[in-house]
């Protein structure tokens, strides 16, 4: 910059008045030739014109006038803006370094006065301007000024050597280069080609510096030069002070104008330290890019990286390395830029990314308040691994709910399982922490990596995982759906009827032994054909949630919201649920919310204190399992279990949910000696959390999604299990909700009575009638589940007794007795064709027992031949289902035959029509056995026999109409006399 010429009545001497001195004193002494002196005023005249010119730009610019209309403002703004491009797209830490050292010998080489002169051109500056890309810089302290001999001429000073970055001025490499080309003549100094870039300079004493003006008064304005009548020709002014506004104004578009100020723009000790150990509750307020001083502070931090550039628009700068993987750096720009890159260099690598950290939040606030509550019935699209378009990039959205952890990182196949570089942020008193990753997208592994209140980590899976690893490896993946849907017939008419009035025979399969080997989408192919070829209404899958331990069968839970991966992926679930849907099958799922494993990467203990569990150890830990239960009355994990219930039936078009271990829920005093539980808050052993949380669940599910059912596996006498909750019973407690609930002690009833000798069960005749003392109390299912034929407790047909016709037969009848006794039936895999074997989950049902070639083939062929005729004359008999909860709809003939072996009863339709169902259990043929018999129906017919020779029996039938006789039995009018087969179960209806 031209230095201000002193005002007329200044006393102080210039560097103008000491040229005059020196080109007097030289002329006086002969120095100086005629025509030098000559040529020198020619030059002088062209220096004072251009120097009026430059005054003249410098006075338009202050008013608004652009200083570009000037030829040689436009050249020096042309000179400017190449020095800013190559500062921001080749300017590193060392060249720059190298570059300021090179400026400082050739300024001290070129210019020796400048230490006569008191203090250089930079040191009169207010502060060194700290606008670069490299990083944080300290002021040089001014030196005191030494007094300059009069004589001496004092040369202009060249500009001051520029700090690394974007600042518009020439490099010291550059005035080098010059001073080299154009050296100094003994008494004439040749003009440089084109004036200097603009540089401050000190203001004279009595002056205003820039840094206490916006714009110089006219007053202040550069003067002209002397006239030429100086022996030695004077160097070519620099530029004119610029004002604020015309520095402004001078600056490439986006960028600030220089500060005269040092910035700070790395990373502060505390938060260095608390982002390398992993603690640091709000990185985004430190990484990423930051309005500071001068211009836009720009950190980020990259393990491993050689080195690190930001790329904003046309503009690209490089970041100084501060060493543990920061790197830092300010960039002149008046705003922080909406989108930027990051430009990472690794050893035989570069990467070209988004800066995780200029996002904001990409969970919204109802989802925030909704949590708060702990009524998010959505939780999965809150919560988890998300991939989506944020701000206009795809990438995947990272939450996790850990309100006891001073820090949350991400870990996967992402970053190398180094987290360091992905610390996520606390989203206030939520508990929350979030963290959206640009370019991260499906099949990445990841886990969170949490640190304890103790300082120590664990690495976690994602609680709210959608898919997995396969087992025994426990990383969540990142994963979203692409299955269309073709199911829509099912979905619009399940709802027409309430399941416990429609006919509901299930079918219960453990998916991974069903028949393994097979993938979900193999499993697709073969069996809803099976399942509808035996007429079964739905299915019900033993656990599909992940677990650990294929031995568990699926009843230890870690990843609650994702199928497990040994079958396939959660698509390939789908695509089974749907091929059962378009078979005519509902599909029922076994869930677990009674309880938890306790392996160290899954939800013990998640954060570092107990969080899904009980705080309270004795409530906590299982005393049967040797897991732990959740705490029911923490919002957060109701919430986590509501909403995980409605996901299975809204993303999976699951139709209903049977609830494992209820009864171990109910109670506080379950499986527990005295002393070893604690009593609630009324005294009792009622387990107030979880009984509130069933009832939430079951409304919930119900009022989400129409012509979903629950079932509540329950065996004990709770009242109101399928009572409606806003119903208060005798005990003061609403029901909870389920729509059907576990009939365990029919179950265990009629086992009991089966398995003993025919000449023994008159002695346990009311084994078979008690269930009806208590049968219209809930909402019934009959089942004979996978927990009765395993363990030592032998296959359906092998409790029976007896040789292995009387097994298979007594097995028929049996079945033929579950099918007309009220409530819905659900049957095992494996019972279905009389398997002698207890299932393993190693190998499956014994599927070689209907190969033909095996010699007893046709007997088990015959068994799973009735299950077929069983559902088939049940489906298309109201009486059999219709009425199943109705005391109406059932009517006792012969309860009391024990010596006899029999069991009679009628079960009525809605419009009364009856079908009369006849159980003998003894190994014996009873002809013309009377029973009685309503008198309207003037004859009856024989809709199935389990007696049939296709079925393996003896073929003791009643052929054609049954007319009844108006003879009295069994308190009826009328009876019909009957052929009872041995071990047999036989169905009459209306002719």
């Amino acid at each position: 910059m031209t230095p201000r010429p002193p005002s007329e009545d200044s006393p102080k001497k210039t560097g103008a008045s000491a040229r005059k001195s020196a080109a007097a004193e030289k002329a006086a002494d002969g120095t100086k030739t005629a025509a030098a002196r000559k040529a020198a005023g020619k030059k002088a005249t062209a220096a004072a014109k251009r120097s009026a010119e430059e005054k003249a730009a410098v006075k338009k610019a202050a008013e608004g006038a652009p200083a570009a209309k000037d030829a040689a403002g436009r050249k020096a703004a042309a000179k400017r803006s190449a020095v800013v491009k190559s500062a921001v797209t080749k300017g590193s830490t060392a060249k720059a370094t190298a570059r300021r050292t090179a400026g400082k010998k050739a300024a001290d080489k070129k210019a020796p006065a400048r230490k006569r002169a008191g203090v250089s051109a930079a040191e009169r500056r207010s502060g060194p301007v700290v606008t670069g890309v490299t990083g944080p810089r300290t002021p040089e302290p001014a030196q005191a000024p030494e007094p300059a001999p009069a004589a001496a001429p004092a040369p202009v000073p060249p500009p001051a050597t520029p700090r690394e970055g974007l600042v518009p001025q020439e490099s010291a490499t550059q005035q080098e280069q010059s001073a080299r080309q154009k050296p100094t003549a003994p008494q004439e100094q040749a003009a440089p080609e084109e004036p200097p870039a603009p540089q401050e300079s000190a203001a004279p004493q009595g002056q205003t510096t820039p840094q206490d003006q916006a714009a110089p008064p006219e007053s202040t304005a550069p003067q002209e030069p002397p006239a030429p009548q100086e022996s030695a020709a004077p160097q070519e002014p620099p530029a004119p002070q610029e004002s604020a506004a015309s520095r402004e104004s001078a600056a490439p578009q986006g960028l600030a104008a220089p500060q005269e100020q040092a910035v700070f723009a790395g990373v502060a000790p505390g938060d260095r330290e608390r982002l390398l150990s992993g603690v640091h509750h709000d990185p985004h307020g430190v990484l990423g890019a930051h309005p500071v001083p001068g211009g836009v502070a720009f950190r980020a931090l990259r393990p491993y990286a050689l080195a690190v550039s930001v790329v904003t628009g046309e503009l690209r700068a490089d970041l100084a390395d501060d060493g543990d993987g920061f790197f830092s750096g300010v960039l002149p720009l008046v705003e922080v830029p909406r989108d930027y890159r990051l430009v990472v260099t690794y050893e035989g690598a570069v990467q070209e990314t988004e800066d995780a950290y200029r996002f904001l939040p990409a969970i919204g606030e109802l989802d925030m308040h909704l949590l708060g509550e702990g009524r998010h019935e959505q939780l999965w699209k809150a919560l988890g691994a998300e991939p989506m378009v944020h701000q206009g990039v795809t990438g995947t959205r990272f939450t996790v709910w850990a309100p006891n952890a001073r820090g949350v990182r991400v870990a996967g196949t992402f970053n190398y399982w180094d987290p360091t570089a992905f610390p996520m942020r606390s989203l206030g008193s939520s508990g929350v922490w979030e963290l959206f990753v640009p370019a991260i997208g499906e099949g990445e592994l990841y886990k969170f990596e949490i640190t304890r209140a103790d300082g120590s980590k664990t690495l976690r899976a994602d609680p709210m995982a959608r898919r997995t690893e396969v087992p025994p490896k426990t990383s969540s993946v990142v994963t979203a759906s692409h299955h269309e849907w073709q199911d829509e017939a099912w979905m619009a008419q399940r709802a027409q009827r309430p399941a416990h009035e429609a006919p509901l025979s299930i079918y219960e399969i453990h998916l991974a032994s069903w028949r393994p080997g097979l993938t979900y989408r193999q499993l697709a192919e073969q069996l809803p054909a099976y399942v509808a070829d035996l007429g079964f209404t739905h299915v019900e899958l033993m656990p599909v949630a992940e677990h650990p331990f294929g031995g568990s069968w699926g009843y230890q839970v870690t990843g609650f919201y994702a199928p497990t991966a040994r079958l396939g992926t959660p698509d390939d679930f789908k695509y089974l649920v749907d091929a059962l849907h378009r078979a005519g099958i509902g599909v029922l799922m076994d869930w677990v919310p009674a309880h938890f494993p306790r392996d160290d990467w899954a939800l013990a203990e998640f954060d570092g204190r107990p969080l899904y569990e009980h705080a309270d150890p004795l409530r906590a830990a299982h005393p049967d399992w040797g897991t732990l239960e959740f705490d029911y009355g923490r919002r957060e994990v109701r919430n986590f279990l509501v909403a995980n219930a409605v996901y299975w039936c809204e993303e999976f078009h699951i139709d209903g949910l049977r609830v494992d271990a209820v009864a171990s829920m109910l109670y506080l005093d379950y499986s527990r000696e005295p002393g070893q539980w604690t009593p609630n808050e009324h005294g009792g052993r009622e387990n107030l959390d979880a009984v509130a949380f069933l009832q939430e669940m079951n409304a919930t599910v119900y009022r989400r999604n129409p012509g979903v059912v629950t079932i509540a596996e329950e065996s004990t006498a709770w009242d109101g299990v399928t009572r409606a909750t806003h119903l208060t019973g005798p005990g003061g407690l609403g029901g909870l909700g389920f729509g059907l609930k576990w009939n365990m002690g029919w179950m265990h009833d009629s086992l009991d009575y089966v398995q003993h000798e025919p000449v023994h069960r008159k002695y346990h005749h009311h084994e078979m009638t008690f269930s009806m003392v208590y049968a219209y109390s809930e909402n019934y299912v009959l089942p004979i589940s996978h927990d009765e034929v395993v363990h030592g407790k032998r296959s359906l047909v092998s409790k029976m007794p007896g040789d292995w016709w009387q097994q298979r037969a007594t097995d028929r009848a049996y079945l033929g007795f579950m099918w007309a006794h009220p409530g819905k039936q659900l049957l095992f895999m494996g019972q279905e064709f009389a398997q002698g074997a207890e299932w393993s989950e190693a190998h499956g049902p014994d599927w070689w027992l209907l190969d033909p070639a095996y010699g007893a083939e046709a007997d088990h062929r015959g068994v799973r031949d009735l299950v077929r005729d069983l559902n088939t004359v049940y489906r298309a008999e109201p009486a059999l289902w219709e009425r199943d909860t109705d005391p109406s709809g059932f009517a006792w003939i012969a309860g009391d035959a024990a010596e006899d072996n029999v069991f009679a009863f009628l079960r009525h339709a809605a419009d009364g029509t009856p079908l009369l169902a006849v159980s003998h259990f003894a190994p014996v043929v009873r002809h013309d056995f009377r029973i009685g018999v309503p008198d309207d129906v003037p004859a009856w017919h024989e809709v199935l026999n389990t007696d049939l020779a296709r079925y393996g029996g003896s073929d003791v039938t009643n052929p054609g109409p049954v007319k009844p006789e108006p003879r009295a039995a069994h308190g009826r009018p009328a009876s019909i006399r009957l052929s009872l087969p041995p071990l047999s179960t036989v169905w009459l209806r209306p002719a």
